[in-house]
Order: C-alpha cells, then sequence, then structure tokens
C-alpha cells in the first residue's frame, strides 16, 4: 500500500466490485479515457478488471481510496522492447471525489512508486486536449508536456488532440 494523509493506493478486493462498476459508469469518466473501457460500466466489467490485475507480476494497478472509501484507479502500464524502462500512467477519479487533491496525490505517490521501486526511467501519458483538469494533475507532479499529437485521437465520433506528458528520474 502506498499512503499518503488520507489518500491510500492498494489492490484492487472483491468488495470494491460495486463501487467500482457505480464510478466507472459514469459517461463523464469514459469521455476522458480510452474506447477500451466499456460504457456502460456493468458489475461484471469490474469483476473482470479486478482478477486481470491479479496477474499482474508486480503490482501495477491500483484502487485509489480516500478515507477508506473506493474512489477511483490509478496505475502504470510497462512497456516492451526498447521501451523496457518506460512505463505508461492512467487514471480516474469518481465523479462524486472531484476537485478534492485527490489524483494529485495519488499520481505523486504512483509515481515515486515507479520510478523508485520499480526501476522505471521515464512514465509518460497522453491527455485528451479537453482535459485540462488532468493535464494540471500532471504538471503539479513534475511532468512536463513533451508535446501535442495533432488530431491523433479520436473521441465520441470527434477528432481530438493529445497533449503528452512525462517526468524522468
Amino acid at each position: 500500500m502506498l499512503t499518503e494523509g488520507k489518500i491510500t493506493l492498494r489492490p484492487l478486493q472483491d468488495h470494491d466490485r460495486d463501487a467500482l462498476a457505480q464510478l466507472a459508469n459514469n459517461k463523464k469518466i469514459w469521455d476522458n479515457l480510452r474506447d477500451i473501457l466499456p460504457h456502460p460500466y456493468t458489475p461484471a466489467d469490474a469483476d473482470a478488471f479486478i482478477q486481470l490485475t491479479r496477474q499482474e507480476k508486480e503490482p501495477m494497478t491500483f484502487a485509489i481510496a480516500f478515507d477508506q472509501q473506493f474512489c477511483g484507479i490509478i496505475g502504470l502500464v510497462g512497456q516492451t522492447d526498447i521501451y523496457r524502462k518506460t512505463a505508461e500512467i492512467g487514471y480516474w477519479i469518481g465523479e462524486p471525489f472531484w476537485k478534492r487533491g485527490i489524483a494529485t496525490t495519488a499520481v505523486k505517490l504512483i509515481t515515486a512508486y515507479g520510478l523508485h521501486q520499480l526501476g522505471f526511467l521515464r512514465i509518460h501519458t497522453g491527455i485528451f486536449e479537453y482535459n485540462p483538469g488532468s493535464m494540471r494533475v500532471l504538471e503539479k507532479n513534475g511532468y512536463e508536456k513533451d508535446g501535442i499529437f495533432r488530431k491523433s485521437l479520436v473521441k465520441n465520433g470527434q477528432i481530438w488532440d493529445e497533449h503528452r506528458y512525462s517526468i524522468i528520474k
């Protein structure tokens, strides 16, 4: 477990199923994530995701808990081949928990974990152009904008820019 104040990153548990399904089944969440996240998001999707996280050799995907209450997901995806010292970060916070600084602290915790405990040299991500809040979360944690991939994303039938961020050890 990784903890700072009221925020804890911990492995997902079976008892997270209902809260995960309820919070993830929100189009506002889905609008800022890749289409691989099902929408609508069902309890069966939550079960499958929880089981998938148990297959990780090193813990890389965590429940975000605020005051011991499940409120979102954060994870790293290790890259392969010549990018094997790089991970991609992804995260979301359930809407009832927005604007409390939870994402900022969660990103801080997992970034330190990835760089110092897992040995990654670089962590990166891409943010949809219409999500400045997530860009600010990264910037508060020392991530720098590498550039903008113009017209590189398709979401909700529209073409969007992707803002790429990274942090280096």
